[in-house]
């Protein structure tokens, strides 16, 4: 059984147990959140897809931690001119754990 939601404008399948990194949200850590933008449900032959959202699945998860991503570093160079700037990024991500995928009746 799995899933397709969409936070953050992206979309992501998610399976029961899995951890994942969205975009940084502002829930706390061990905070249980809920999905209803629901774009596909499939489990076995049972598959069922939304225009656009499903409205009967939910997606549940928790908060696991809130990560940093891996260092882009930016050179800005102007040739001829002696400049030159160096700037670095780190983007920060909420892992959250998916605990349930619920279909509604």
């Amino acid at each position: 059984m799995y899933a397709v939601i969409e936070t953050g404008g992206k979309q992501h399948k998610v399976e029961k147990g899995m951890v994942l990194s969205i975009d940084l949200t502002k829930d706390e850590v061990g905070k249980k959140i809920t999905f209803e933008n629901v774009l596909l449900y499939v489990d076995g032959d049972n598959v069922e897809v939304g225009q656009p959202y499903l409205s009967n699945v939910k997606v549940t998860a928790e908060v696991k931690d809130v990560v940093k991503s891996d260092k882009i570093s930016v050179l800005r160079f102007r040739r001829r001119k002696h400049s030159m700037r160096k700037v670095g990024h780190r983007a920060k991500h909420t892992q959250i754990e998916i605990k349930n995928i619920k279909l509604e009746s």
